[in-house]
Order: structure tokens, then sequence, then C-alpha cells
């Protein structure tokens, strides 16, 4: 079209830097000067094109982006109106009239000023009413009657247009659902998803399962707009063109090629009556407050079928459409099946899902089959300069074994001592000065070993003995407990010294153990997350939780032991025991006697282990600690529920309650919700890691590869407090307000006594099922184990028939529990708010 230098005719595209913009301005550039207008200018621009920012709601913006315009362009070819509002809620908003409807008004004003030849204005053929029957097509002057509020606004705007078109020439471009190899097209790629990912839903179809909607390949579009820029001197004034496929297939047919090309199998659908499936919808989003893809008002149109007569294209345009949905369908999937993370990126999906699916390890599996990030000599000379800088350690441990050889004639273990029976004491023992000097002669073995073995793990061919040091330091934390020792400064060095000894050993220093291919990365997010659960910020808290529980467990060890007069408690008597409170009732009771050592100095230990579990390790130690991590896990999970038991048993087998006892289970409760979701980051990087061909057992012991390309770990503790404290709150877990108020409701059970003069044996089932429902909530607060929630449904149900089942409650009592049980089941059917977070292929559990 331009010939002897004249100028090129310029098109204008609003909507320029999106998919179908920049498509249209690249089948343009070669013939018009293409000026694009959008609210932002794309990242890379076809060249030759250049962007003029604008804001369609804005009269002034509008009409300064299209003067720029006239002042580089000069006379209009033809303007593409592209950009338009769009949601799949299904419901109205403000935004389809203010960017749509009013848009394309500010924009035709500011058109009608300047010599403009034509507006080609892109809508889409669901303003129409669907085919009347199967075999019926539609044409474009078959009835119009949109069903929701996208084809509703784009119906408006064709009104609009032909009231206030003025002198320019309108096109109206009523367009199909718009596809490449690539997919882009949102309810082809979520259907292919759901199949791809065999997500229930994928086996279910609201309404008539041989319905169908006529598609459009991208290039077929291109071909369409630049065929009606080419021939606007020809076209009518006002023209109106339905641009599709010509086949609709159904999505019968649709389910059956894709489950085929991906599955190797014939998807079978059952097609479930509307009612059915709204409720279902309904339930999923207004009760569980869950996400989901489909929508009510897609059940409601699901029986709609489209066949389109796209003759007046062929006539007026000389178009026909070249590409076929059906045949293009192998090319979509086989670009799945090659690269999952980014065909879901493209179609703005979630990318993490399907990070560990099968292609992607595959993709793995080729990666580690080469060369590793840095090679074994790097990380072995990474190794060798970081022990270089911390030889101190080992240094220190040797000095702390000389100390514990002469700790026991410092605090007096050989002297002469007389002493009562420990409190918590339920079997014999001998006496006392035996007792502590057993205990002296092991400081005095184990201070020898530990220095031995601290000096022997600095060579480089006997690190692994850095693990029998720390052995050792938990034999000298475990050992006052064994022997029932009757000295409280021998009990508390040990404590020190031993958690000391396990620090020096193996968490200042490298770590032995770990292999050199899981050093031979820094990635430190797990494939499919976006975090990683064993960053500092994340394990603080956990740490500093542990100290606390470890003070208090140190508090009532003191007294089952003998060191510590009595117990502090505020709230609780003895309950008829010889004691002075529920405190020194509950670990002096027959439970606690029981243990062959104090329960609470075990507790103290387990906390210890947590502490030390916790602060071990890099923000990798998921992958290269994998057995680490578990038994962090194992310490933190189980002493939980060993914890939260404990309280249950007090009032019906003990007969008193213990301050001090609640407020530790109340730590360790609040520890698991902060620890799961690095736990499940290993499990799943285990199973991961063994699809990808690493042996099980090595990877279990000594870590492996990572998973994932290349990545650049994030900022830790460099950073602003409040970012600090904000992770230290929220790292892995937020709190849905239902299950602080079921978190509330347990609280408020275990009070019942008090409130609502609730006696045995109801009061003992509300102070049970108060114990375990805060366990449940609290939990459930980890995003990675929200769906725990549903086991307080079933504890509501308990709890509102308990009174009629069970003696012990007046009206009152009566009235609370049914009030109480039902408020519970209620409160746990919604998910709450999800974070911005994902676990891989973890996230379709988080229901």
């Amino acid at each position: 079209m331009a010939n002897h230098g004249a100028p090129l005719p310029t098109v204008l595209i609003t909507g320029s830097s999106g998919f179908l913009g920049q498509a249209i301005a690249r089948g343009l550039i070669d013939r018009y000067r293409v000026i694009g207008l959008d609210v932002a200018k794309p990242k890379h621009p076809p060249a030759g094109m250049e962007t003029i920012e604008i804001d369609l709601t804005s009269d002034e913006s509008v009409s300064r982006a299209v003067e720029a315009a006239r002042e580089r362009g000069g006379r209009i070819a033809s303007v593409i109106h592209l950009a338009a509002y769009y949601d799949t809620t299904g419901k109205d908003n403000p935004k389809y009239d203010a960017v749509t409807v009013q848009g394309t008004r500010r924009l035709l004003n500011a058109l009608t000023a300047i010599k403009t030849e034509q507006f080609v204005f892109s809508s889409t053929l669901l303003v129409h009413a669907p085919s009347p029957g199967r075999g019926t097509k539609i044409n474009e002057d078959s009835p119009l009657d949109p069903a929701w509020a996208y084809p509703k606004s784009k119906a408006e705007t064709e009104a609009l247009i032909s009231r206030e078109r003025g002198e320019i020439k309108t096109v109206i471009l009523r367009l199909a659902g718009v596809y490449d190899e690539d997919c882009r097209a949102a309810f082809i790629a979520q259907q292919i998803a759901r199949i791809f990912e065999r997500l229930p839903t994928a086996y279910l179809f609201a309404g008539d399962i041989t319905a169908g909607q006529p598609y459009l390949h991208k290039d077929d579009l291109v071909d369409a707009v630049v065929r009606t820029v080419d021939r606007r001197a020809e076209l009518p004034a006002e023209t109106v063109l339905l641009i599709g496929e010509e086949d609709t297939p159904s999505y019968e047919e649709m389910q059956k090629r894709i489950g085929r090309l991906i599955h190797g199998e014939d998807w079978r659908t059952l097609a479930l009556p509307k009612q059915l499936t709204k409720l279902g919808a309904w339930v999923q989003t207004e009760v569980l407050d869950q996400d989901t893809d489909i929508k009510p008002w897609m059940i409601e149109n699901s029986d709609d079928h489209y066949e389109i007569d796209i003759s007046r294209a062929k006539t007026l345009l000389g178009w026909a459409p070249r590409h076929n949905l059906l045949d293009t369908l192998p090319e979509m999937i086989r670009r799945l099946k090659q690269d999952p993370t980014d065909w879901y990126a493209a179609n703005k999906l979630d990318p993490p899902v399907v990070a560990a699916s099968d292609p992607e390890i595959e993709q793995a599996e080729r990666r580690l089959k080469g060369p590793l990030e840095r090679s074994k000599e790097d990380v072995e000379a990474a190794i060798k300069r970081h022990r270089s800088r911390t030889l101190w350690a080992p240094m220190t441990n040797a000095a702390l074994g000389l100390w514990l050889v002469t700790s026991p004639m410092t605090v007096g273990l050989f002297d002469p001592v007389a002493a009562a029976i420990p409190p918590a004491l339920g079997h014999a023992i001998a006496e006392p000065q035996l007792r502590n000097a057993g205990l002296g002669v092991s400081e005095i073995v184990s201070g020898l070993l530990v220095t031995v073995f601290a000096l022997m793990g600095m060579s480089r061919r006997w690190r692994w003995v850095q693990w029998i040091t720390a052995s050792l330091g938990l034999w000298v934390m475990l050992a006052p407990l064994l022997f029932w020792t009757t000295s409280a400064a021998a009990y508390a060095i040990d404590t020190l010294v031993g958690m000391l000894i396990v620090a020096f050993a193996v968490m200042i220093p490298p770590t032995p153990g770990i292999s050199r291919r899981a050093l031979a990365a820094d990635d430190d997010i797990p494939l499919g997350w976006t975090y990683s659960p064993s960053t500092f910020t994340q394990r603080i808290p956990i740490v500093a939780l542990a100290f606390v529980g470890l003070f208090v467990s140190r508090y009532l060890a003191a007294f089952q032991m003998g060191h510590a007069d009595g117990l502090w408690d505020p709230f609780f008597g003895p309950g008829g025991a010889p004691v002075r409170n529920g405190s020194e009732a509950v670990v002096t009771s027959w439970v606690s006697k029981g243990f062959p050592i104090a329960d609470a100095g075990l507790g103290a230990l387990a906390y210890c282990l947590d502490i030390l579990a916790g602060a071990i390790g890099d923000r990798r130690r998921w992958r290269t600690m994998p057995w680490m991590v578990l038994l962090f896990g194992l310490l933190i999970i189980p002493l939980g529920v060993v914890s939260v038991s404990f309280i249950i048993i007090q009032p019906p087998l003990i007969g008193a309650l213990c301050t001090l006892c609640i407020l530790q289970a109340a730590i360790t409760v609040v520890l698991i919700p902060y620890s799961v979701d690095e736990v499940l980051a290993t499990i799943q990087y285990l199973w991961g890691a063994t699809r990808a061909g690493e042996p099980f057992w090595r990877t279990f012991w000594m870590g492996g590869p990572a998973l994932s390309e290349n990545q650049t770990p994030g900022t830790d503790l460099d950073r602003p407090a409040s970012e600090l404290l904000k992770e230290f709150l929220t790292g892995g877990v937020n709190f849905p307000w239902t299950l602080v108020a079921s978190t509330l409701l347990g609280a408020l059970l275990m009070t019942t006594p008090l409130i609502f003069g609730t006696q045995p044996p109801l009061y003992f089932s509300d102070h049970v099922l108060g114990c375990l429902i805060i366990m449940v909530a609290v939990t459930a607060m980890a995003e990675v184990v929200r769906p725990v929630r549903f086991f307080n449904v079933v504890l509501g149900a308990w709890i509102a028939v308990s009174p009629f089942v069970l003696a012990g409650g007046g009206t009152a009592a009566i009235v609370a529990d049914i009030a109480i049980g039902l408020a519970l089941i209620v409160l746990s059917l919604p998910r709450g708010t999800r974070s911005d977070q994902h676990y891989g292929g973890w996230d379709r559990a988080i229901v």
C-alpha cells in the first residue's frame, strides 16, 4: 500500500500490549504505521510499533493520547479497539461500564474530532442467543440475548457505537474464543488442566454434555482483522461480522480427545443435574470459601450451544479459517507435556501445581545426569574454607569436655549428702550419695570422650566423629535425669554444656555427612513452592517457643527431682492431694510417678532437642538434611499430642489441673503449625528426588541435589525488623477468624464447670473435647494442613449431642453445649482466605 515513499497509513490498536494486540500489530506492521494505546507499554513490543499510554476511564487521558497519535501518525486509517474489562466471576462490575462502555464512548468522541476512516470493535459471539437446535446456525441478524456481565457490556457497547460513530465507518467483529498452540483460551486451558491433574471436577459436567461453542485460532483472527483494515473503503458504513470456526466440538468430544492425548484413555464424563452442580459450586464458594474455576453462572449457561454461519465474512472479507481446534489440540497437549509449568504460566494458571508433575521430574532427571551447578572440587574447597574459619568450635568442645571432667568436684557430686526422696519418684533407687557419685563418674568419662572426639573431628579424615561428639552431648543432658541427682547445679550445668557440645560439634562447623551433590547448588525453594520453609525467619519462632517450653519444663522438673520446695499455680487447687496446688498435684501424681525418670525433665530434654534440631542447617536443609527435618517433625508433632493428652487426663484420672502444664501444652501445640510445612517439603523432595533417579536412602541420610532450575536465594534475616516480625508470625501460617473462633470455643468448653455449672461425666467430655478442638484448630492454621479442621466437625457433632447422652448438665449447660457444637460445625467448614503462597502439587489438598 505504500509506494513512491508515501507515508504509511496509521492504525491505532487499543489493548496493544496484550496477547491479541501484539499479534495483530505484527500482522499489520509491514503495511501500516502501528501505534499502540494501552495503560502500560509492553515489555517486548514488535519492532516498529510505538505505544502511547492511555487510561480509558479518563476523558483527559483519552483525548491526550488520541491527539498524540494524530500528531505522530497523521491520518488514522483504522482504530482496532480491543481494550475492555473482563473477569470470570459472572457478576456485574462497575468496571464493565467504566472501561468497556464509557471507555469506548470517550474514544469515539476523541476520534470524531480528527480524521478517522474506520473503527473496528472487538465483540463476542456470546452477545447472541444460543443456536435454537443442533445443526442450526446463527448469523449476524440472529437475536441478541447476552447471558452474563461480559457479553452484556459488549452488546451495550455495540449499541453505543451505532449511535455515536458519526462519519466513522464501523466494523463489529463478533469473535469466537481465541486460541493458539499454547492454548491461551481460558476455558479450554481450565478443561485441559482439570484432566491433566485428574481433578474430581474433570469427570463431571452440568447440563447437556453435547453442547459446545466454536473457537478461533489467533492467526485466523489476525488474518480477519488485516483483511478488515485492508478493505475499509469497500465495507459498508456499519458492518457486523461473525468470526470463528464453523465446526463446533461438543464438551464431550473435547473431553474424550483431551483424555486420549494426555492419558491415552477415552475420558468418561458424568453429566449432573444443574441444580445439584450449582449447589456444589455454592457450597464450595460460599460455605467452604474456596476458589474454583467453575462458577455458578457457567453452570447456568452450560447448555448453551452455538453454531455460526460465517458466509458474510467470506463474502465481504474473502476470509475463512485455516485452522481447526481439534486439529490443534495435539500440539497444545504436546507443549503442555513438554513443559507444564511454562504452559500453566502462559495460560494464567498456577505453575506450582504442576511443578512436580511427571514431565517436570523428567526434566529434572535429565539435568541431574549432567554437570551440577558447582563441581565436587568447588564444593570441597568451600567446605574447607568454612572449616578453617570454624576450627574454634571443636577446640571449644575440647575445653567443655575438660570442664565436665572437673565439674563433679566443683559442684560436690562426690561429697556426702542427705536428701529427701524426690516428690515424683515412683520406684526404688539408690541412696543420694551413690546417685550423685554415678553422675560424677559419668561426667568425667563423658568429658574425656568429648575432648578426644572433638580433637579427632578436626581432621578431615575423621569428620564423621563429630556426630559421636554430638551424641555424647545428648548423653550429658540426659544423665542427671537417669541418676536422679540431688544437685540442681549439676543438672543445670549438664543441660547447658550438653546443648553447647551438640551445637559446637555439628551446627557451627560444616555439618558432616551432607553429600557434595546436595551442596552443589544454592537453590533453597522446593519444587513448586514460592518460599523456603527452612529459612531462619521460619525457624526462629519455633526455637524461641521451644526455649519458653524448656524453662517451664525445667521449673517443673526441679520440683519433681527435689531441687525446689514448691511450684507456683495461681488458678487450680490440689483436688484432694496432700500438696499446695494443682501443679504440684499433677506432677507428683501416679501418672508422673509411673515414669522411670522425671517426666517434666523428659519434656525439658525434648525441648532441648527441638531447639537444636530447629537451629541446625541452612535454608536448604529440607533437601540437604531430610532425616533431620523429619526428626524435627517427629519431636514436635508427637510432643504436642503427648502434652495435650496429659492435659486431657488430668481432671478425670488425676482430679486436678496444672496451670504450668497447660502453658507447656499450649506452647507445644503452637509449635505444630510452624513446623509442618518444612516436613511436607522434605517428604515431597524425597518423593520427587527418588522419581528423578536419586537413591532414596542416600538422599534421606545425606541430602540430594536441587530438582528445580537455578534459583537465586532470597533474603532471610537481612531485612527490616517489621518484615521479619511479619514473617515470624505468618511463615506458612495464617489465622482465619473461623479457626481463631474455634480455638476460643475449645477454651470455653474447658471452663464449663465455672460458667455453666457442668458436672462429671459431661464436664469430663467437655474438657477432653475442648483440648482436642484447640489442638485441631491451631494445627489447621498451618495452610498446608488446613483440611485437618474437618475433624472439628465430628467433635462439634458430639458436643451437640453429649448433653443428651451424658449426665451432669443443667439447662444452661445443655443449651451451651448445643450452641457450641453447632457453632463449631459451621466454623469448621470454610477454608478461610488462601495466602498467595504455593506448595507444589499439595495446593489441591488445601480445601
